[in-house]
């Protein structure tokens, strides 16, 4: 059969084109598509709304984001995780009653079977004046075996871990202060130093070149890796970093001794080149058809 029947199914190998096309009207493999410049954030915009900040700030891993944003980030994730707390204690609540009533009325049902195997074994005589005690012994059992998961679910404690003194010692674990990598004490303002081009017509987001390096006063983008400086904010260039902060370990502008820790690189955005980002091609997961 030649290669140009109008069937030909007698190809030795399975192309690539020929899978890509399966793959596609098949529902199966996994999809990958390469993602543009449009695709990714600006280097001067939030992390969370992907718009230009107005006040931004920055975390020690070098995220950028807009100080009302992540306020509002963080106070909405409060709530959410308190109410959420709330809702699993009222349940282990729910299910503690539960189990406490499901064991109450198993010991009433070991009671009573224990007083029935024992009164064939009594004498007339001896019947009403026994009869009385199991009765007033049940009574007690009972009203001691409701006050035990009373007294225990009152004596045992909330997983929270602002109850029973504890206010005071240790904050809640959703405070801003204790979250990782998110609280407010960590965010350091980031002063961005505009450019100056002397157009004054255009408003400052519609420019593609707003903002410069104060020390070089080379034009800031996503294509030029950039670093903040944590005792001013300040937004400079790693090639400023390299050739001059590092070398004396001095800030430029305020002459103060600064440490490694001080200079924070500053997570960009991306510029179409993969060599400039780690990753720029996204990848939807589906079952796979072995062939």
């Amino acid at each position: 059969m030649t290669r140009h029947a109008r069937n030909c199914t007698a190809g030795a190998v399975y192309t690539y084109n020929e899978k890509k096309r399966d793959a596609a009207e098949s529902g199966y493999g996994t999809n990958a598509q390469r993602l543009g410049k449009d695709s990714v954030k600006s280097f001067d915009c939030c992390s969370l709304t992907l718009q230009p900040c107005r006040r931004p700030v920055v975390t020690k891993d070098g995220f950028l984001f807009d100080k009302e944003a992540i306020l509002q980030y963080i106070v909405t994730k409060k709530n959410e995780y308190s109410r959420r707390l709330k809702e699993y204690e009222r349940l282990r609540r729910a299910e503690e009653e539960q189990l406490s009533q499901e064991a109450n009325s198993k010991q009433q049902a070991r009671m009573e079977r224990f007083v029935n195997a024992e009164k064939p074994a009594m004498t007339p005589a001896h019947s009403s004046a026994v009869g009385e005690k199991p009765s007033t012994s049940a009574a007690a059992t009972s009203s001691s075996s409701s006050a035990t998961p009373s007294s225990s679910s009152s004596s045992s404690s909330s997983i929270s871990n602002m109850t029973n003194g504890h206010e005071k010692k240790l904050p809640s674990f959703w405070l801003p202060s204790e979250c990782p990598n998110a609280g407010v004490k960590d965010l350091i303002d980031v002063k961005f130093t505009l450019l100056k081009d002397g157009d004054s017509k255009r408003s400052l987001i519609a420019k593609e070149a707003r903002y410069m390096c104060p020390i070089t006063h080379d034009v800031l983008s996503n294509a030029v890796p950039c670093a903040v400086l944590r005792p001013t904010g300040d937004v400079v260039t790693m090639e400023c970093v390299e050739r001059l902060i590092r070398k004396d370990m001095i800030h430029p502008l305020t002459d103060r001794k600064l440490k490694d820790k001080d200079i924070i690189p500053l997570q960009r955005g991306g510029t179409g080149y993969a060599t400039t980002n780690d990753n720029l091609q996204a990848k939807e997961k589906r079952p796979m058809l072995q062939v």
